[in-house]
């Protein structure tokens, strides 16, 4: 236990207190982006996701979720009446999920850029809701709106899990900053169960 605390104390402050650098090696092996969008934070028809803190060291399948334009500027519903521009809740991305623009309804480009504004104007005016009303859902009605992959059946619920299995971590620096606070505290756990057991 005292080696799990000591391993926390020294690198747990560091990874998740500093922002993720997009310019680390990437995970990316499919060449999605040019090296300036990830510089700059840029992921075009993308839903992003970066973890909460201490809800998503327990849960690590649970986070805050954005939608980018056609130009991959990040709208995030932030907070009750707000909804951020290019200032996701709890820093940059972790992870991305690219989606196919040719699976919108509609006139591409302009059709997905309208239903993220309409979206993210209609959320502006709710207050949030961790458990019903809450960043997926800002992007399940995106995605609802521009009726993507010919579905308006979008939902917090199919989008956590859906994400999970598509997202891309952006960089290394991303994916210890995702899961290794669960890791730790799983091995913490494991220790302490395992030492009062013996006793």
């Amino acid at each position: 236990i005292v080696f799990y605390q000591r391993l926390s104390s020294l690198l747990l402050p560091r990874i998740l207190m500093a922002e993720v650098d997009e310019t680390d090696i990437m995970m990316n092996y499919h060449g999605d982006f040019l090296k300036g969008d990830r510089k700059h934070t840029r992921y075009p028809y993308c839903i992003v996701w970066t973890p909460i803190p201490m809800l998503s060291w327990v849960l690590p399948f649970i986070g805050h979720m954005g939608i980018c334009t056609s130009t991959g500027v990040i709208r995030d519903f932030a907070g009750s009446y707000y909804v951020s521009e290019d200032n996701m809740g709890f820093g940059r991305p972790t992870k991305y999920w690219k989606l196919d623009v040719d699976k919108v309804c509609g006139n591409g480009a302009a059709t997905w850029d309208k239903a993220v504004h309409d979206a993210s104007e209609e959320y502006k005016s709710r207050p949030h809701n961790l458990c019903f009303d809450n960043c997926h859902s800002h992007v399940a009605m995106a995605l609802n709106l521009m009726r993507y992959d010919n579905s308006t059946s979008w939902n917090m619920m199919n989008l956590c899990a859906l994400s999970l299995v598509h997202g891309k971590h952006v960089s290394w620096a991303a994916f210890f900053k995702t899961w290794l606070p669960f890791i730790m505290l799983s091995g913490v756990l494991t220790t302490f169960i395992l030492t009062f057991n013996l006793h």
